[in-house]
Protein backbone atom coordinates (compact mmCIF):
# COMPACT_ATOMS: atom_id res chain seq x y z
CA UNK A 1 0.00 0.00 0.00
CA UNK A 2 1.53 3.24 -1.01
CA UNK A 3 0.01 6.55 1.46
CA UNK A 4 -0.50 9.17 -0.74
CA UNK A 5 -0.36 12.82 0.15
CA UNK A 6 -1.57 14.53 -3.52
CA UNK A 7 -4.92 14.81 -4.36
CA UNK A 8 -6.98 11.56 -6.14
CA UNK A 9 -8.18 14.07 -8.69
CA UNK A 10 -4.28 14.02 -10.26
CA UNK A 11 -4.77 10.01 -10.67
CA UNK A 12 -8.28 10.78 -12.51
CA UNK A 13 -9.49 9.13 -9.93
CA UNK A 14 -13.97 9.14 -9.25
CA UNK A 15 -16.70 7.59 -6.71
CA UNK A 16 -18.70 4.82 -7.99
CA UNK A 17 -22.17 5.16 -7.22
CA UNK A 18 -23.57 2.92 -3.90
CA UNK A 19 -25.63 0.98 -6.61
CA UNK A 20 -23.23 0.14 -9.05
CA UNK A 21 -21.16 -3.20 -8.51
CA UNK A 22 -19.55 -4.23 -5.28
CA UNK A 23 -16.47 -6.48 -4.52
CA UNK A 24 -17.86 -5.92 -0.80
CA UNK A 25 -18.92 -4.33 2.22
CA UNK A 26 -17.17 -3.11 5.82
CA UNK A 27 -18.98 -3.76 8.60
CA UNK A 28 -17.94 -2.83 12.48
CA UNK A 29 -18.62 -5.32 15.53
CA UNK A 30 -20.65 -3.28 18.30
CA UNK A 31 -19.68 -3.13 21.67
CA UNK A 32 -19.43 0.52 22.80
CA UNK A 33 -22.26 0.14 25.67
CA UNK A 34 -22.77 3.95 26.08
CA UNK A 35 -24.23 3.04 22.28
CA UNK A 36 -25.13 0.30 22.29
CA UNK A 37 -27.34 -1.03 25.20
CA UNK A 38 -27.70 -3.83 27.10
CA UNK A 39 -24.07 -4.42 26.65
CA UNK A 40 -24.58 -4.63 22.46
CA UNK A 41 -26.29 -8.07 22.39
CA UNK A 42 -29.23 -6.89 20.69
CA UNK A 43 -27.23 -4.51 18.56
CA UNK A 44 -25.29 -7.52 17.60
CA UNK A 45 -27.80 -9.79 17.09
CA UNK A 46 -29.03 -6.69 14.21
CA UNK A 47 -25.92 -6.55 12.81
CA UNK A 48 -25.73 -10.30 12.35
CA UNK A 49 -28.85 -9.77 10.16
CA UNK A 50 -27.44 -7.77 8.30
CA UNK A 51 -24.31 -8.70 7.66
CA UNK A 52 -25.89 -12.14 6.77
CA UNK A 53 -28.46 -10.62 4.73
CA UNK A 54 -25.46 -8.45 2.43
CA UNK A 55 -23.51 -11.69 2.23
CA UNK A 56 -25.88 -13.52 0.23
CA UNK A 57 -24.07 -11.29 -3.04
CA UNK A 58 -20.71 -9.91 -1.45
CA UNK A 59 -18.30 -10.32 0.47
CA UNK A 60 -18.91 -9.17 3.99
CA UNK A 61 -16.12 -8.19 6.03
CA UNK A 62 -16.41 -7.57 9.79
CA UNK A 63 -13.88 -5.27 12.48
CA UNK A 64 -14.26 -6.55 15.66
CA UNK A 65 -12.17 -6.29 18.72
CA UNK A 66 -9.68 -9.10 20.55
CA UNK A 67 -12.45 -8.95 23.06
CA UNK A 68 -15.24 -9.94 20.88
CA UNK A 69 -14.03 -11.94 18.23
CA UNK A 70 -15.12 -15.43 19.73
CA UNK A 71 -18.33 -14.10 20.03
CA UNK A 72 -18.84 -12.76 15.97
CA UNK A 73 -17.43 -16.10 15.03
CA UNK A 74 -19.79 -18.04 16.68
CA UNK A 75 -22.47 -15.74 16.12
CA UNK A 76 -22.19 -14.65 12.40
CA UNK A 77 -22.33 -17.42 9.17
CA UNK A 78 -18.95 -18.70 7.99
CA UNK A 79 -19.06 -16.25 5.09
CA UNK A 80 -18.46 -13.19 7.12
CA UNK A 81 -15.33 -12.68 7.12
CA UNK A 82 -13.81 -11.59 10.59
CA UNK A 83 -10.59 -9.08 11.05
CA UNK A 84 -9.10 -7.94 14.36
CA UNK A 85 -9.28 -4.27 14.45
CA UNK A 86 -9.33 -1.68 17.04
CA UNK A 87 -12.33 0.95 17.04
CA UNK A 88 -14.12 3.32 19.04
CA UNK A 89 -17.53 2.36 17.70
CA UNK A 90 -19.07 0.32 15.55
CA UNK A 91 -19.70 3.32 12.28
CA UNK A 92 -17.91 1.66 9.47
CA UNK A 93 -19.77 4.61 6.64
CA UNK A 94 -18.08 7.13 8.22
CA UNK A 95 -14.64 5.90 9.69
CA UNK A 96 -13.89 3.00 6.71
CA UNK A 97 -12.04 4.90 3.56
CA UNK A 98 -14.42 6.18 0.54
CA UNK A 99 -13.72 4.03 -2.16
CA UNK A 100 -12.66 5.65 -5.48
CA UNK A 101 -11.65 4.06 -8.94
CA UNK A 102 -8.92 5.04 -10.81
CA UNK A 103 -9.19 5.26 -14.96
CA UNK A 104 -7.93 1.77 -15.11
CA UNK A 105 -10.26 0.34 -12.66
CA UNK A 106 -7.76 0.41 -9.85
CA UNK A 107 -9.35 0.59 -6.10
CA UNK A 108 -7.84 2.94 -4.18
CA UNK A 109 -9.16 4.37 -0.84
CA UNK A 110 -9.45 7.92 0.58
CA UNK A 111 -8.50 8.42 4.13
CA UNK A 112 -10.80 11.14 5.56
CA UNK A 113 -9.79 12.90 8.65
CA UNK A 114 -12.43 12.01 11.39
CA UNK A 115 -13.24 14.09 14.73
CA UNK A 116 -16.82 11.94 15.88
CA UNK A 117 -18.88 14.42 14.23
CA UNK A 118 -17.48 17.99 15.54
CA UNK A 119 -14.67 17.07 17.33
CA UNK A 120 -14.35 19.27 20.74
CA UNK A 121 -17.18 21.58 19.29
CA UNK A 122 -20.15 18.92 19.14
CA UNK A 123 -18.44 15.36 18.95
CA UNK A 124 -20.47 12.48 20.44
CA UNK A 125 -17.32 11.12 22.12
CA UNK A 126 -13.63 11.27 22.87
CA UNK A 127 -11.10 10.54 22.30
CA UNK A 128 -11.84 8.93 18.25
CA UNK A 129 -8.32 8.33 17.50
CA UNK A 130 -9.04 4.63 17.10
CA UNK A 131 -11.71 5.27 15.02
CA UNK A 132 -9.28 7.70 12.60
CA UNK A 133 -6.87 4.90 12.30
CA UNK A 134 -9.65 2.47 10.39
CA UNK A 135 -9.81 3.98 7.03
CA UNK A 136 -5.90 3.34 6.12
CA UNK A 137 -5.83 -0.14 8.07
CA UNK A 138 -8.91 -1.32 5.53
CA UNK A 139 -6.96 0.00 2.67
CA UNK A 140 -4.21 -2.34 3.85
CA UNK A 141 -6.01 -5.03 4.36
CA UNK A 142 -7.80 -4.38 0.59
CA UNK A 143 -4.36 -3.89 -1.25
CA UNK A 144 -5.45 0.05 -2.25
CA UNK A 145 -3.13 2.90 -2.33
CA UNK A 146 -4.70 5.46 0.13
CA UNK A 147 -4.99 9.14 -0.16
CA UNK A 148 -4.50 10.47 2.93
CA UNK A 149 -6.83 13.38 3.12
CA UNK A 150 -6.85 13.25 7.18
CA UNK A 151 -6.33 17.45 7.64
CA UNK A 152 -9.90 17.30 5.89
CA UNK A 153 -12.55 16.45 8.13
CA UNK A 154 -15.62 14.38 6.34
CA UNK A 155 -17.75 11.26 7.11
CA UNK A 156 -18.64 8.92 4.83
CA UNK A 157 -22.56 9.42 5.42
CA UNK A 158 -22.23 12.85 4.31
CA UNK A 159 -21.81 12.32 0.43
CA UNK A 160 -23.66 10.17 -1.85
CA UNK A 161 -22.51 9.72 -5.14
CA UNK A 162 -24.91 8.99 -8.18
CA UNK A 163 -21.22 7.71 -10.28
CA UNK A 164 -21.40 10.05 -12.93
CA UNK A 165 -19.72 13.05 -11.07
CA UNK A 166 -22.62 14.50 -9.05
CA UNK A 167 -22.53 14.70 -5.38
CA UNK A 168 -25.18 15.33 -2.98
CA UNK A 169 -24.51 16.48 0.72
CA UNK A 170 -25.99 18.89 3.48
CA UNK A 171 -24.50 22.22 4.25
CA UNK A 172 -26.13 21.34 7.98
CA UNK A 173 -23.33 18.90 8.15
CA UNK A 174 -20.52 20.21 5.89
CA UNK A 175 -20.76 23.75 7.00
CA UNK A 176 -21.38 23.05 10.38
CA UNK A 177 -18.23 24.50 12.65
CA UNK A 178 -17.06 21.10 14.25
CA UNK A 179 -15.86 20.15 10.87
CA UNK A 180 -13.52 22.34 8.66
CA UNK A 181 -14.53 25.93 9.68
CA UNK A 182 -11.29 27.43 8.07
CA UNK A 183 -13.03 26.26 4.74
CA UNK A 184 -15.69 28.15 2.77
CA UNK A 185 -18.58 27.01 1.15
CA UNK A 186 -16.76 26.58 -2.07
CA UNK A 187 -13.68 25.91 -1.23
CA UNK A 188 -14.97 22.60 0.76
CA UNK A 189 -17.19 22.03 -2.85
CA UNK A 190 -13.71 22.12 -4.91
CA UNK A 191 -12.25 19.46 -2.29
CA UNK A 192 -15.07 17.24 -3.06
CA UNK A 193 -14.68 17.24 -7.12
CA UNK A 194 -11.02 17.57 -6.30
CA UNK A 195 -11.47 13.97 -4.05
CA UNK A 196 -14.27 12.15 -5.80
CA UNK A 197 -14.08 13.39 -9.44
CA UNK A 198 -16.95 14.93 -9.04
CA UNK A 199 -18.13 18.20 -11.49
CA UNK A 200 -21.10 19.51 -9.51
CA UNK A 201 -21.81 19.38 -5.89
CA UNK A 202 -25.91 19.85 -4.84
CA UNK A 203 -26.11 21.05 -1.28
CA UNK A 204 -28.89 20.63 0.87
CA UNK A 205 -30.03 22.35 3.63
CA UNK A 206 -30.37 20.29 6.09
CA UNK A 207 -30.93 16.78 6.86
CA UNK A 208 -33.49 14.45 9.33
CA UNK A 209 -34.67 16.29 12.36
CA UNK A 210 -32.47 15.53 15.80
CA UNK A 211 -30.19 14.00 13.03
CA UNK A 212 -27.01 14.48 15.89
CA UNK A 213 -24.48 13.52 13.24
CA UNK A 214 -25.35 17.70 12.41
CA UNK A 215 -27.71 15.96 9.66
CA UNK A 216 -25.71 13.30 7.15
CA UNK A 217 -27.21 13.39 3.73
CA UNK A 218 -27.62 9.75 3.80
CA UNK A 219 -30.22 10.05 5.96
CA UNK A 220 -32.63 12.59 3.93
CA UNK A 221 -31.90 11.70 0.57
CA UNK A 222 -30.03 8.68 -1.89
CA UNK A 223 -29.38 8.26 -5.38
CA UNK A 224 -31.23 5.16 -6.63
CA UNK A 225 -29.85 6.05 -10.45
CA UNK A 226 -28.56 8.46 -11.83
CA UNK A 227 -31.03 11.35 -12.24
CA UNK A 228 -33.17 10.17 -9.51
CA UNK A 229 -33.34 10.10 -5.50
CA UNK A 230 -35.39 9.12 -3.05
CA UNK A 231 -36.12 12.42 -0.05
CA UNK A 232 -37.65 11.56 3.10
CA UNK A 233 -40.82 12.98 3.36
CA UNK A 234 -43.79 14.13 5.91
CA UNK A 235 -46.85 16.01 4.70
CA UNK A 236 -47.67 16.63 8.58
CA UNK A 237 -46.83 20.58 8.56
CA UNK A 238 -46.75 20.27 12.65
CA UNK A 239 -43.73 17.78 12.34
CA UNK A 240 -40.15 19.65 12.12
CA UNK A 241 -39.12 17.52 9.76
CA UNK A 242 -42.02 19.23 6.94
CA UNK A 243 -40.53 22.32 6.90
CA UNK A 244 -36.96 20.78 6.56
CA UNK A 245 -37.63 18.52 3.49
CA UNK A 246 -39.90 20.68 1.74
CA UNK A 247 -36.25 23.24 1.66
CA UNK A 248 -34.73 19.81 0.42
CA UNK A 249 -37.43 19.91 -2.57
CA UNK A 250 -37.26 23.19 -3.70
CA UNK A 251 -33.19 23.13 -4.23
CA UNK A 252 -33.60 19.57 -5.72
CA UNK A 253 -36.48 20.57 -8.01
CA UNK A 254 -34.17 23.72 -9.12
CA UNK A 255 -31.19 21.42 -9.81
CA UNK A 256 -29.35 19.77 -12.63
CA UNK A 257 -27.20 17.02 -12.00
CA UNK A 258 -23.53 17.12 -13.68
CA UNK A 259 -24.63 15.83 -16.80
CA UNK A 260 -27.21 18.56 -17.10
CA UNK A 261 -30.68 15.98 -16.20
CA UNK A 262 -33.42 17.85 -14.01
CA UNK A 263 -33.46 15.62 -10.64
CA UNK A 264 -36.61 13.08 -10.46
CA UNK A 265 -37.44 13.43 -6.48
CA UNK A 266 -39.23 10.15 -5.38
CA UNK A 267 -40.75 11.16 -1.85
CA UNK A 268 -39.93 8.37 0.79
CA UNK A 269 -42.15 8.94 4.15
CA UNK A 270 -41.00 8.99 7.29
CA UNK A 271 -42.32 6.68 10.10
CA UNK A 272 -46.39 8.09 10.65
CA UNK A 273 -45.09 8.66 14.74
CA UNK A 274 -42.05 9.70 15.73
CA UNK A 275 -39.47 7.24 17.37
CA UNK A 276 -38.89 7.61 20.35
CA UNK A 277 -36.37 6.28 23.19
CA UNK A 278 -37.90 4.55 26.17
CA UNK A 279 -37.25 4.70 29.61
CA UNK A 280 -36.33 1.11 29.96
CA UNK A 281 -34.40 1.72 26.92
CA UNK A 282 -32.22 4.70 28.10
CA UNK A 283 -31.95 2.95 31.48
CA UNK A 284 -29.81 0.24 29.56
CA UNK A 285 -26.93 2.40 28.18
CA UNK A 286 -23.54 3.13 30.50
CA UNK A 287 -23.10 6.58 31.05
CA UNK A 288 -20.28 8.78 29.19
CA UNK A 289 -18.37 11.07 31.38
CA UNK A 290 -20.78 10.66 34.28
CA UNK A 291 -23.77 11.61 32.19
CA UNK A 292 -26.31 9.68 29.94
CA UNK A 293 -26.02 9.72 26.07
CA UNK A 294 -29.93 9.31 25.70
CA UNK A 295 -32.79 10.56 27.77
CA UNK A 296 -36.51 9.18 27.65
CA UNK A 297 -38.79 10.62 24.89
CA UNK A 298 -35.88 11.70 22.86
CA UNK A 299 -36.94 11.65 19.31
CA UNK A 300 -34.73 9.46 16.94
CA UNK A 301 -33.45 10.37 13.74
CA UNK A 302 -35.58 7.54 11.78
CA UNK A 303 -35.67 7.37 8.05
CA UNK A 304 -36.27 4.72 5.64
CA UNK A 305 -33.31 6.56 3.40
CA UNK A 306 -30.99 5.35 5.56
CA UNK A 307 -30.76 1.64 3.29
CA UNK A 308 -27.98 0.07 2.10
CA UNK A 309 -27.86 -1.18 -1.41
CA UNK A 310 -26.36 -4.85 -2.37
CA UNK A 311 -25.14 -6.24 -5.28
CA UNK A 312 -28.55 -8.19 -5.18
CA UNK A 313 -31.11 -6.37 -2.86
CA UNK A 314 -31.81 -3.44 -0.44
CA UNK A 315 -31.48 -3.91 3.26
CA UNK A 316 -34.18 -1.09 4.55
CA UNK A 317 -35.08 -0.17 7.95
CA UNK A 318 -37.92 -1.31 9.50
CA UNK A 319 -39.48 0.30 12.38
CA UNK A 320 -42.71 -1.16 13.98
CA UNK A 321 -44.52 1.60 11.86
CA UNK A 322 -47.51 1.63 9.42
CA UNK A 323 -45.44 2.83 7.16
CA UNK A 324 -42.55 0.14 7.07
CA UNK A 325 -44.82 -1.76 4.42
CA UNK A 326 -45.15 1.84 2.21
CA UNK A 327 -41.39 2.51 2.25
CA UNK A 328 -40.85 -0.98 0.62
CA UNK A 329 -43.12 -0.98 -1.80
CA UNK A 330 -41.72 2.24 -2.75
CA UNK A 331 -38.37 1.33 -2.57
CA UNK A 332 -38.92 -1.46 -4.58
CA UNK A 333 -40.49 0.23 -7.63
CA UNK A 334 -36.85 2.15 -7.28
CA UNK A 335 -34.99 -0.83 -7.40
CA UNK A 336 -36.85 -3.42 -9.68
CA UNK A 337 -34.00 -5.90 -10.01
CA UNK A 338 -33.07 -5.85 -6.23
CA UNK A 339 -35.15 -7.73 -3.93
CA UNK A 340 -35.97 -5.71 -0.79
CA UNK A 341 -35.07 -6.97 2.56
CA UNK A 342 -37.14 -5.41 5.60
CA UNK A 343 -34.27 -5.41 8.43
CA UNK A 344 -35.87 -4.48 11.97
CA UNK A 345 -33.51 -1.46 12.72
CA UNK A 346 -34.90 0.20 16.07
CA UNK A 347 -31.77 -1.73 18.01
CA UNK A 348 -29.23 0.71 15.86
CA UNK A 349 -31.52 3.77 15.49
CA UNK A 350 -31.09 3.35 18.93
CA UNK A 351 -27.40 3.72 18.83
CA UNK A 352 -27.46 6.73 16.73
CA UNK A 353 -27.82 5.27 13.22
CA UNK A 354 -28.85 2.93 10.76
CA UNK A 355 -28.30 0.20 8.12
CA UNK A 356 -26.23 2.97 5.54
CA UNK A 357 -24.68 4.02 8.72
CA UNK A 358 -23.02 0.60 9.58
CA UNK A 359 -22.02 -0.28 6.39
CA UNK A 360 -19.33 1.13 3.82
CA UNK A 361 -19.49 -0.56 0.25
CA UNK A 362 -16.39 -1.48 -1.84
CA UNK A 363 -16.13 -1.60 -5.14
CA UNK A 364 -15.73 -3.96 -8.21
CA UNK A 365 -11.96 -2.92 -9.05
CA UNK A 366 -8.56 -4.00 -9.51
CA UNK A 367 -6.16 -4.52 -6.26
CA UNK A 368 -2.98 -3.07 -6.44
CA UNK A 369 -1.64 -6.67 -6.76
CA UNK A 370 -3.44 -6.70 -10.15
CA UNK A 371 -2.51 -3.35 -11.13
Amino acid sequence: MHILKHLPKQDGCRMPAEFASHLGCIMIWPERTDSWRNGGYAARAAFTKIATAIAASEQVTMLVSNQQYETARAMLPPEVRLVECTTDDAWARDVAPTFVLRPDGTRCGIDWGFNAWGGLVDGLYFPWDNDNHVARKVCDLFDCDCYDLRHFILEGGSIHSDGEGTILTTEACLLSAGRNPELSKEAITQMLCDCLGAEKVIWLPCGIYQDETNEHVDNICAFTEPGKVVLAWTDNPNDPQYAMSNACLQVLEQETDAKGRKIQVQKLPIPSEPICMTEEECSGLDLWDGEPTRTPGERLAASYVNFYIANDSVLVPQFGDPMDKTACEILAAQFPTRKIIPIAAREILLGGGNIHCITQQIPEGRSNSHA
